[in-house]
């Protein structure tokens, strides 16, 4: 009931630009543009060096500051649901990004596969931002011709601590082992290549873990997008 109510409030409701607050429309051209994924490519998430080891390239939309940093937020934290539809068409932006980049080149459809949350913090959002965000993306992917579908692999099997505040170092050893595929993930992946989402990378290290899971598993990630991450990340083919 209580995600069911936001999405007619955020529908019905407008309190203005959740990027830059002006207006009553969910969000402006001006900041819609800025989701529109025209930056989309390679970013590098350590602040120094390659990344965690077993992280997959990565490709993300936008940089994550000022109104892309504002929607993200009004979305996972405060329940603006039908931002949903921006954010999952700057995540297929990244996942096209990473196809023009190289990264999962094998035929086949895409398997987007979401990094898990943990159920109490589901139960606290209400929702569970980064699959409605991936199903928005393959929605608009199999609308510009790409086969596309969302496929729940990861689940946490043990507890983790929240994220916020730890350094890179620290994001690795909390989330290490932290994540499986689920009992029939290889038959929802069968045949599909394999891109793991998330709303935003920091470090890389949820990604990496994410992408280590898998290979547990048998399965391989030949890339991960996202819908942004920070300015200083992006790099240049």
């Amino acid at each position: 009931m209580r995600g069911w109510w936001r999405e007619v409030a955020g529908l019905v409701l407008p309190a203005g630009c959740a990027g830059c607050g002006a207006g009553r429309s969910l969000l402006c051209g001006a900041c819609g543009g800025v989701l529109g994924g025209a930056g989309a490519g390679p970013v590098r998430p350590a602040a120094r060096g390659a990344g965690p080891a077993g992280l997959p390239p990565v490709y993300a939309a936008a940089r994550y500051e000022g109104p892309v940093r504002a929607v993200v937020l009004a979305h996972k934290e405060r329940g603006a649901l039908p931002l949903a539809g921006p954010l999952g068409g700057a995540l297929a932006a990244a996942v096209a990004a990473a196809r023009a980049g190289g990264a999962g080149a094998r035929a086949g459809e895409l398997a987007l596969v979401p990094v898990p949350s943990a159920r109490r913090t589901l139960r606290a959002r209400g929702h569970d931002p980064a699959r409605r965000v991936a199903l928005a993306a393959s929605r608009r992917l199999r609308a510009a011709g790409e086969p596309a579908r969302v496929a729940p692999l990861l689940r946490l099997r043990r507890q983790v601590a929240d994220q916020a505040g730890l350094g890179a170092r620290q994001r690795r050893e909390n989330l290490a082992g932290a994540l499986e595929v689920r009992p029939g993930g290889m038959r929802l992946a069968a045949g599909a290549r394999i891109v793991v989402v998330d709303d935003v990378v920091t470090t890389g290290a949820t990604l990496a873990e994410a992408a280590r899971a898998l290979r547990a598993a048998g399965l391989w990630a030949d890339a991960a997008a996202v819908v942004a991450a920070s300015a200083g990340s992006f790099t240049r083919a």
